[in-house]
C-alpha cells in the first residue's frame, strides 16, 4: 500500500522533458503557417475586441458583483496592464524557448510535473471556453444594436425579436426584476414532474456564430487568421475614428468624481477589465503553427499588451467623458454613448465594427480552446481519438467541434458578467503559474538556450505572482458567485484526472 502511494505521488510529479515536447512538435501534423503578422493580429483580435467591446461598460458602471471604477478606470486599466506586463514577459521566455502547441499546460508540464500540468490545462480551458461565452453574449447585444437602426426597413418580429431568444435565462430573471415585469410572461417555462419549472432562454444569434467560426476553424488556422485580419482592420477604424468623433463632445463635468468609489472600485475594475488581457496567452498556443516562433512569439506577445493598453485609455477617456457614468450601458457602451449625444448613424458604424471584433475574438478564443485540449490528449489525458487531425484541411476537427459545443451549452446558463469573473480566476491562476515556471527554469535548466529573456529576473516574475495572487484574493474577499464557481470546476477537474486521466495515462503508456 505504501509503495502504491509512493508510485502514485511519483507520477503526478514526473516531468515531460523539453526536448521531448520540442521533437513531437517538429513530428506534428499542423500546418506551421503563421509569421508575426498573423500573430500580432491573433494578439490585437483578442485583446481590443474584449476589452472596449464587452466588458469596459461593466468595469466602468459596476454590476451586481461588483463596484464600478468611472472614469478611474484607466488607473484600473494601467494596473491591469502593469501586471500583465509580468507575465507577458513570462510567457515570452518560455514560449521561444518551448515552442510548443498548449501555452502554459506545456511549460507547466516541463517545469511542475504532470498532476500540476493537467490542472492548468484545465484552468486554461475554463479561460478560453468561457471567455468565450463572455464574447458570444456581448456579440448578440451589438447585433441587437446594429438591427435597431434598421427599425424603419426591416418587420419588427425581426427588429424586437423576443428576449428570451436572445438571452440566457439568467438575464432574463435580472431584466423581468429591473424592469418590474413577470418573467412568465417575458419566457416560456416546461413543465416537468415533481412541479418542477426550468425557464426556457435560448441565445440563438450566440449560437450561430460559434458554429459558422467553429465551421471556419475546421477550414484552417491561416484561412481564419485572414478573416480576422480583415476584421481587425474594421475594428481598429472604428476605435480610431470613435476617439477622434467623441473627443469633440467630451463634457470634463463628466470625470467627476473621477474614482466615485474610491480605490476599492477602481481594484474592481481591474479584475473585471483584466479579462481583456488574455489576448497574447493566446497567441502562445498558436506556437506550434508559427514559422520562426523564437523570434516572432515575444514581439507579438509584447506588441499587442502595448498597442492595446493605449487604446483602452484612450476609449475609456472618451466613454466617460462622453455620457455620464449613470447613463453608461453595460452591454454595448460604444455605440449606446453614440446614440446618446444624437449619432444615429455612428452608433450602427460602431455595431458593425464591434461585431467584426467580437467574430475576431471569438475566432482567437476558439483556436485557444482546441490547441489546449489537442496537447492534453496528445499526452493522454484525455481520449487520444479526439485529436484525430482532419484529412484535408489538417486541423483538428473533432475537439474543434466539442469546444464549440462547450460554448454552446454554456451560453444556456451564464451571463455576460459571471463567465467574464469566472474567466479571470483562469486568467490569474495561469498568470501566476508561468511566472513561477520562468523561476523554477532559471534554476533547472539555465543554459538552455533563451532567444528571449525576462529582465530584472527574479524581480519582475515575483511582482506579477503578488499581484495576480492579490487580485484573486481581493475578489474572492469580496463576494460574488465567480469566486465558487471557479473553486467547483478546480474540483470537478481534479476528480476527472483521479477517475479518467491519471490511469488512461498509465494505461497508454503500458501500451
Amino acid at each position: 500500500m505504501k509503495q502504491t502511494l509512493i508510485n502514485v505521488i511519483k507520477n503526478m510529479l514526473s516531468k515531460k522533458s523539453t526536448d521531448l515536447f520540442i521533437a513531437e512538435s517538429k513530428n506534428t501534423e499542423l500546418k506551421k503557417t503563421l509569421n508575426i503578422f498573423d500573430l500580432l493580429i491573433l494578439g490585437v483580435s483578442a485583446v481590443v475586441g474584449t476589452g472596449i467591446f464587452t466588458i469596459i461598460g461593466s468595469a466602468i458602471a459596476g454590476s451586481a458583483d461588483g463596484l464600478g471604477a468611472g472614469t478611474a478606470i484607466v488607473f484600473s486599466m494601467l494596473i491591469a496592464a502593469l501586471a500583465s506586463l509580468f507575465s507577458a514577459l513570462a510567457y515570452s521566455e518560455i514560449a521561444a524557448m518551448i515552442p510548443v502547441a498548449g501555452s502554459a499546460y506545456t511549460f507547466t508540464y516541463a517545469t511542475m510535473g504532470e498532476f500540476m500540468a493537467w490542472m492548468v490545462g484545465w484552468i486554461l480551458m475554463l479561460e478560453y471556453a468561457i471567455g468565450n461565452i463572455t464574447v458570444a453574449t456581448a456579440w448578440t447585444g451589438y447585433l441587437v444594436q446594429l438591427l435597431k437602426g434598421f427599425k424603419h426597413i426591416l418587420p419588427d418580429f425581426v427588429v424586437n425579436y423576443p428576449l428570451w431568444l436572445r438571452n440566457d435565462f439568467r438575464s432574463m430573471y435580472a431584466i423581468c426584476d429591473k424592469y418590474g415585469w413577470d418573467v412568465h410572461d417575458k419566457m416560456p417555462f416546461l413543465h416537468l414532474p415533481f412541479g418542477i419549472e426550468m425557464p426556457v432562454a435560448i441565445n440563438i444569434p450566440a449560437i450561430f456564430i460559434v458554429l459558422v467560426l467553429t465551421i471556419l476553424l475546421i477550414k484552417g488556422v491561416k484561412e481564419s487568421t485572414r478573416v480576422a485580419g480583415i476584421m481587425v482592420f474594421v475594428n481598429l477604424s472604428i476605435i480610431i475614428s470613435f476617439v477622434i468623433v467623441g473627443a469633440k463632445y467630451v463634457a470634463p463635468e463628466n470625470w467627476v468624481p473621477f474614482a466615485p468609489n474610491g480605490f476599492e472600485g477602481i481594484l474592481a475594475g481591474t479584475f473585471i477589465i483584466f479579462f481583456a488581457y488574455i489576448g497574447f496567452d493566446a497567441i502562445s498556443t498558436a506556437a506550434e503553427e508559427t514559422k520562426n516562433p523564437q523570434r516572432d512569439l515575444p514581439i507579438a506577445i509584447i506588441g499587442t499588451l502595448i498597442l492595446c493598453t493605449i487604446l483602452y485609455v484612450s476609449v475609456a477617456l472618451v466613454l466617460t467623458g462622453v455620457i455620464p457614468l449613470g447613463n453608461i450601458d453595460t452591454q454595448a457602451p460604444l455605440a449606446h454613448a453614440m446614440r446618446a449625444i444624437g449619432k444615429n448613424w455612428y452608433a450602427g458604424a460602431i455595431s458593425v465594427g464591434a461585431l467584426c471584433a467580437l467574430t475576431s475574438v471569438l475566432l482567437v478564443y476558439q483556436l485557444g480552446t482546441t490547441r489546449i485540449f489537442y496537447a492534453i490528449a496528445r499526452d493522454n489525458f484525455l481520449p487520444k481519438n479526439i485529436m484525430k487531425i482532419h484529412p484535408k484541411f489538417k486541423t483538428p476537427h473533432i475537439i474543434t467541434w466539442i469546444s464549440g459545443l462547450i460554448v454552446i451549452l454554456g451560453s444556456l446558463f451564464m451571463d455576460l458578467n459571471i463567465s467574464a469573473e469566472l474567466c479571470n480566476y483562469g486568467t490569474f491562476a495561469s498568470f501566476v503559474i508561468i511566472c513561477i515556471e520562468v523561476l523554477i527554469l532559471r534554476k533547472t535548466e539555465p543554459t538552455r538556450y533563451r532567444p528571449f529573456k525576462v529582465p530584472f529576473c527574479p524581480l519582475f516574475p515575483i511582482l506579477g505572482i503578488i499581484m495576480c495572487s492579490c487580485f484573486m484574493i481581493y475578489k474572492s474577499l469580496s463576494g460574488g458567485d465567480s469566486s465558487l464557481y471557479f473553486l467547483l470546476w478546480v474540483i470537478m477537474g481534479l476528480a476527472i484526472y483521479i477517475l479518467y486521466g491519471y490511469k488512461n495515462k498509465r494505461n497508454k503508456e503500458d501500451l
